[in-house]
C-alpha cells in the first residue's frame, strides 16, 4: 500500500514566477508542459496588460508556446467589443495565437478541444476569469468547482487552490491552476528581457545598440 518516487527525470521546460510566500523564492506552476492557456478578461473582471505581458515573456523564456484565450466572450459588447478587437490587434500582431470562448454560447469550445488534443497544457489566468469553466467545457465529464465574481471588487474568488492535472478523453492532460493575483518575474536579467517578447526580436538585429532593451 505505499508509494516510492523510484527515479526523477530531467525537466524539459517549466512556468515559474516568484513566490507571494516569503519563505521560498520561486514558484513553479507546472513541468514538462507542451503549451500553455492563458485566460484573460476584458470585463468581469479586467486582465492587466502587465500580468498578461509577465506571463507571456516567462513562457517565452523557458520554451512554452502559449495560446490566449479571451473568455467570457459573449460579454463583449458594445465598448467591450472595441477593446477586445484592440487586444487581439496588439497580441495578434506580436505572434500570438487568440481564441474567443463563451462556455455560455459555446464559442470557441470546439477549437480550444482541438488544439489542447494529444498535448499537456497548463491553463492559467487571474482568480474570476473562468479557467476551471474552460476545463468543464472541453471535458464535461469533470466535477470542478466554480465560483462567482465578487461585485464588490469585480474579482475573482478562489475555488481552484492547487494545480491539478485531467486526462482528457480525446487525448492529451490539462492541468487546472488556482487563480494567480500576481505574477513576478524571476532569474530573468533586465539586459534579456526584450528577447523574450517576439514583436521586439523582430527588429534587434537591426538596432545599432547589441543589448538594446528598447528604454
Amino acid at each position: 500500500g505505499t508509494n516510492w518516487i523510484t527515479e526523477l527525470y530531467d525537466r524539459n521546460n517549466y512556468i515559474i514566477r516568484r513566490s507571494t510566500n516569503l519563505s521560498y523564492a520561486s514558484h513553479i506552476l507546472a513541468a514538462n508542459v507542451d503549451m500553455a492557456a492563458l485566460i484573460v478578461t476584458i470585463n468581469h473582471p479586467k486582465t492587466s496588460t502587465t500580468f498578461i505581458d509577465r506571463f507571456l515573456s516567462t513562457c517565452e523564456a523557458y520554451r512554452v508556446p502559449v495560446t490566449i484565450v479571451i473568455g467570457k466572450a459573449d460579454m463583449l459588447t458594445g465598448e467591450y467589443e472595441a477593446e477586445a478587437e484592440e487586444f487581439e490587434a496588439i497580441y495578434g500582431d506580436a505572434g500570438y495565437d487568440i481564441i474567443r470562448l463563451s462556455s455560455t454560447t459555446g464559442e470557441g469550445v470546439e477549437e480550444i478541444r482541438a488544439l489542447l488534443r494529444d498535448k499537456k497544457t497548463l491553463v492559467a489566468g487571474n482568480s474570476g476569469v473562468g479557467k476551471s469553466t474552460l476545463v468543464q467545457a472541453v471535458e464535461p465529464g469533470l466535477d470542478i468547482r466554480t465560483g462567482e465574481i465578487s461585485q464588490s471588487h469585480n474579482k475573482g474568488k478562489h475555488t481552484t487552490t492547487f494545480s491539478t492535472m485531467y486526462p482528457l478523453s480525446e487525448g492529451g492532460f490539462i492541468i487546472d491552476t488556482p487563480g494567480i493575483k500576481g505574477f513576478g518575474l524571476i532569474d530573468i536579467e533586465e539586459a534579456e528581457l526584450a528577447h523574450y517578447f517576439p514583436e521586439m526580436m523582430r527588429f534587434l538585429p537591426e538596432c545599432r545598440f547589441y543589448n538594446c532593451s528598447h528604454t
